[in-house]
């Protein structure tokens, strides 16, 4: 953690919706005035998308277990040295992940491939990071500990489930078989190294339908925001005002001493009334200490 230059991260699984949470906070960055870094965790990816192919092939003769999810798909070191980096300096170096033609195209770079590492800007006041793999913790990393407000975007399994279908069937162009497998061959990785961080976050929330998802392979639609309720969990609930929030978020209720239910259209607002005075603290902090 840094107090000089401090770290928020949003992280959750592929498909989770943390693209959703970013533009929360994006919202919150330009409405309050903040000059945020950003870093994408597919830039820590190892391998482009031809070599990954190919690792994943390899992987399967050999029978032994690979994914994006897996530690050696991913350059979990590097992505740690850039939060240090960030936390002593307040600049890091990262890229961008090309995921079709559209982003390739003003790079004149083939999709599935990396841009070139580059310099964070200057003068920034905090470092945000979005991505699957923000709060991994291993007997090589610790990335938590540079973190200063982790947050975990969880839907539960079969709802994320569906909406990584939908985006990736209609958004990257794979059948439905396609990203079945995928799903499958990534499911001890999810266990051992996704699900672990959400005991580390300080706030998850987890999007909960009220519809019927049982199958989610045949699941023709997204369950609505109205079709969900949101559930936020602190792990240390003590300075959150539930009173206020309560009387805030219409519908919402209390379901534990540290858990918040709200409907799931409103969870936009209720990220921005938890976050912004979160994010403003730690810019008080880093205000006091510049000085």
């Amino acid at each position: 953690m840094s107090r000089r230059h401090p770290i928020i991260v949003v992280t959750g699984s592929s498909g989770a919706g943390t693209s959703t949470v970013k533009n929360t906070f994006d919202t919150i960055f330009r409405r309050e005035g903040v000059t945020a870094a950003v870093i994408e965790g597919d830039a820590f990816h190892r391998f482009s998308r031809k070599e990954m192919k190919g690792e994943l092939a390899q992987a399967e003769r050999e029978n032994r277990n690979f994914s994006h999810f897996s530690p050696d798909a991913n350059e979990w070191a590097e992505l740690e040295q850039q939060f240090r980096s960030y936390g002593e300096m307040g600049r890091c170096k990262t890229r961008f992940y090309l995921h079709n033609d559209a982003e390739a195209a003003p790079y004149k770079q083939e999709p599935g491939t990396f841009t070139h590492w580059e310099d964070t800007p200057v003068n920034t006041d905090l470092l945000f990071y979005e991505g699957l793999h923000g709060c991994v913790k291993t007997d090589k990393v610790d990335l938590t500990r540079h973190v200063d407000l982790k947050i975990g975007v969880v839907p539960i399994i079969n709802l994320e489930w569906i909406q990584k279908i939908h985006r990736d069937t209609k958004s990257r162009g794979y059948s439905t078989e396609a990203v079945s497998d995928t799903i499958l061959r990534r499911m001890h990785d999810y266990v051992h190294y996704i699900c672990p961080q959400f005991a580390e976050t300080d706030i998850n929330f987890q999007r909960v339908p009220v519809v019927d998802t049982s199958n989610p392979f045949i699941a023709r639609d997204i369950p609505t925001a109205g079709e969900s309720m949101t559930v936020i969990r602190f792990r240390n609930p003590r300075g959150i005002d539930f009173p206020y929030l309560l009387s805030m978020i219409g519908g919402s209720f209390m379901s534990r001493a540290n858990t918040i239910v709200v409907p799931g259209g409103k969870m936009d607002l209720a990220m921005q009334l938890i976050l912004t005075p979160m994010i403003l603290r730690l810019l008080e902090i880093r205000r006091a200490q510049m000085q």
